[in-house]
């Protein structure tokens, strides 16, 4: 069986890369992206879009904005073939980038085109999904934790789906970065997989907790899901930290009142492992195993200097008030701010290493790296200090070396380079597409 995919919020093809990978490593092509869409608000030029013609010309490339799709485009998709949908869907909303007063959750510009997903499935009907997005998703908003992912979960089930989840640090499985992001794994309940399931995980989700052989959503979760059999996890709760419950009273049926009563009423606890079938959710506090070595910094940086030998001037940072300014930045401080209501508090924040070591694999990358900025990967090398090169950056992010250099004019078809500080853009939105090449082994095995 092919799996035709439709990329949403496609990005630089991230998941596509990914995908592909896992075609060569499992040596058939299970995978086989149809079409994509990426659009960028408020921004004249889409050059990730344009990343996107320049690697995928076989691809259908769509710069359209999602929100604005007719029901008769997803449909379009379905009768060639679409029966899988993979993204990760915009994260401003819920990234720890953005103030816990700023965060809007669900309800934020961003956290809305979450529905445009689901109007894809209700009319593409994709027998599966796979998605990703912050862990802070897992805990939003603040004053409702869990609520926007219940929403979510109770979304997915009105239409048919089940959903499992794991929280992934890229680095506890063998790659060069540090980051952490929740991936799901969406089915349709009449699904091959799901079949095979229902007998054994279709029951009442019971109280007993003895051990994991005895319960079988532990024994889903620790042995047989598709996360536990690619990324590994100890076989014990953390803390004995486990939770289940419905998503809601109200009857899934009632589409009226069911994800109104989740919104309004979820009072329930999220874990960074679980998995939700028939409108129940069981949830657990697992931990890696640990045992799979990351790949450092240096080790990046060595393989970078295999495709650009000479790390260009501009990339080293010269400016004496500059280093000065990393030195602020990284380090300990207290200070006195006032809010807009007048009170007065003290914001304190712990130093970091003065420079990033090259014996430790990545921090996370955001948007802002090659910026002065807290965030930004400072390297000290042969005396100098410097940023990473987007080479680095985009092999920290498992992407081949100058996978951003060239992007192809919608327009024109014109060939040209894209500015460094936008391939710094593209990475620090990107995922580890090493983590999506597993995943799409497992699900290819399955």
């Amino acid at each position: 069986m092919t799996l035709n995919v439709f990329s949403m919020f496609d990005g630089v093809g991230g998941f596509i890369v990914g995908l592909d990978n896992a075609n060569k490593e499992l040596n058939k092509p299970v995978f086989n992206t149809l079409y994509s869409n990426q659009f960028e608000p408020s921004r004249k030029s889409q050059d990730a879009y344009e990343v996107g013609l320049y690697q995928f010309p076989e691809v259908i490339h769509s710069n359209k904005d999602i929100e604005l799709w007719e029901d008769s485009e997803f449909q379009e998709l379905k009768d060639n073939g679409v029966n899988m949908i993979v993204g990760g869907f915009p994260c401003q909303d819920y990234s720890v980038a953005r103030s816990k007063k700023n965060e809007m959750g669900i309800e934020g510009k961003k956290g809305v085109l979450f529905w445009s997903i689901i109007r894809a499935v209700e009319v593409i009907k994709p027998e599966y999904l796979i998605l990703e997005n912050v862990d802070r998703l897992l805990k939003s908003p603040s004053k409702q934790r869990g609520r926007d992912f219940a929403v979510m979960l109770g979304a997915f089930n009105q239409l048919g789906y089940s959903v499992e989840w794991r929280v992934i640090n890229a680095a506890d499985y063998g790659f060069a970065q540090r980051r952490r992001r929740v991936f799901f794994f969406v089915y349709r309940n009449d699904s091959a997989f799901a079949n095979q399931l229902s007998d054994k995980y279709n029951t009442e989700i019971t109280d007993n907790f003895s051990d994991v052989d005895n319960n079988v959503f532990d024994h889903y979760i620790f042995k047989d899901g598709l996360f536990a059999r690619q990324f590994p996890i100890q076989q014990v709760a953390n803390k004995n930290r486990r939770y289940q419950h419905v998503l809601s009273d109200v009857s899934a049926d009632d589409h009226e009142n069911y994800i109104l009563d989740i919104s309004d009423n979820f009072t329930g606890q999220v874990w960074n492992t679980g998995i939700m079938r028939n409108g129940k959710y069981y949830t657990v506090d697992t931990l890696p195993l640990g045992n799979e070595v990351p790949i450092t910094l240096g080790e990046i940086a060595k393989e970078a200097k295999k495709t650009e030998p000479i790390i260009p001037e501009n990339i080293f940072i010269s400016d004496e008030i500059k280093i000065k300014k990393f030195e602020e930045l990284r380090g300990a401080k207290k200070k006195e701010r006032t809010t807009s209501e007048g009170f007065t508090y003290t914001f304190s924040e712990g130093s970091m290493s003065p420079y990033d070591k090259f014996e430790l694999p990545a921090r996370t990358m955001l948007t802002s790296e090659g910026t002065i900025n807290r965030s930004t990967h400072l390297l000290k090398e042969d005396g100098k200090f410097r940023f990473l090169t987007p080479i680095e950056a985009e092999l920290i992010q498992d992407f081949p070396a100058n996978w951003t250099k060239y992007k192809k004019n919608k327009d024109t078809g014109e060939i040209s380079e894209v500015s460094t500080r936008m391939r710094y853009f593209f990475m620090g939105n990107a995922l580890v597409t090493g983590v999506v090449k597993r995943i799409g082994i497992e699900l290819g095995k399955i």
